[in-house]
């Protein structure tokens, strides 16, 4: 479960942050661009995906602890 919120923070992320960095105005499926005031879209999309990826590598890491013990 906390993988494909991971996944989905990525992708939710990454997308949004590639659609504004092309200077695309239409919002898409985007939660945040939909969501937060436009001075914020990039800010937001950078901080989702980095918490993506934080919880992906987490969740990688506690599960090779798992194994090794």
């Amino acid at each position: 479960m906390i993988e494909l919120l991971g996944i989905l923070l990525l992708v939710q992320g990454g997308g949004g942050l590639i659609n504004r960095l092309l200077g695309s105005t239409n919002p898409s499926w985007f939660v945040q661009l939909h969501v937060l005031p436009p001075g914020m879209h990039v800010v937001a999309s950078a901080l989702m995906v980095a918490a993506g990826v934080g919880l992906l590598f987490a969740e990688r890491s506690r599960k090779q602890r798992r194994r090794s013990e």
